[in-house]
């Protein structure tokens, strides 16, 4: 049964994929019939070119990550809603924290599923509110009071998050802590731009860290 609900949601996935890329492209080639201005085809071919080799790495780096966390049908609805690393992972991560659910089993697969559906439906909820509220609140989100506190919105929620994992595995974040902090001091413009990189390069220390501790029985 596991194994038809998976090539079911895979099935399913491939085609609302298939769909989104074309939903994607539909705006642009509206505008391209209704007023006959085409784009500039080597221009466009080099934006795509130039964009696909910044982010492609990245995006098959986020596959291979956080596939296994999400599991098969929440890593469609994921990646075809976006926001993996701000919104999508941790609501997953919390979710299944609080259901007591194990990575790779059928009850985290609908844990993970409803998590990633709840927070897409609530984002588009609170991007509706606002994009309502945006002019109203204009003044006050402008604020000098308020400035200084969205630069450090993300820092505050993965912090918040991370606390509550890293203070009951505090012995398997001492390499990956390390290597990052040492690569920030060193190479601080490679982190700031190549995050999902980074991410990469601290799950392979983790994993590397985390056996040596378990062939250690240290965990």
């Amino acid at each position: 049964m596991n194994d038809q609900y998976r090539n079911k949601m895979h099935r399913y996935g491939r085609i609302f994929m298939v769909l989104g890329i074309f939903v994607m492209f539909l705006a642009p080639m509206m505008i391209w019939l209704i007023t006959g201005q085409a784009p500039n085809w080597a221009q466009m071919i080099a934006g795509v070119v130039a964009l696909s080799v910044i982010y492609l790495p990245g995006g098959l780096i986020e596959m291979m990550t956080y596939s296994p966390l999400l599991g098969t049908s929440a890593t469609y609805l994921a990646f075809v809603t976006g926001n993996l690393i701000n919104l999508k992972v941790p609501c997953v991560m919390n979710a299944t924290e609080i259901c007591k659910t194990e990575i790779n089993t059928p009850e985290n697969e609908v844990i993970s599923t409803i998590a990633v559906a709840f927070s897409s439906i609530t984002t588009v909820v609170i991007l509706s509110i606002g994009i309502i509220m945006l002019i109203p609140l204009t003044p006050v989100l402008q604020s000098e009071i308020l400035a200084p506190a969205f630069s450090w919105v993300i820092s505050a929620l993965f912090g918040a998050l991370g606390y509550k994992y890293f203070k009951g595995n505090w012995k398997m974040i001492i390499a990956p802590m390390i290597v990052v902090i040492l690569m920030s001091i060193f190479i601080p413009t490679f982190v700031n731009g190549q995050v999902i990189i980074i991410i990469l390069i601290a799950a392979i220390v983790t994993l590397i860290f985390s056996k040596i501790l378990f062939d250690k029985e240290m965990i």
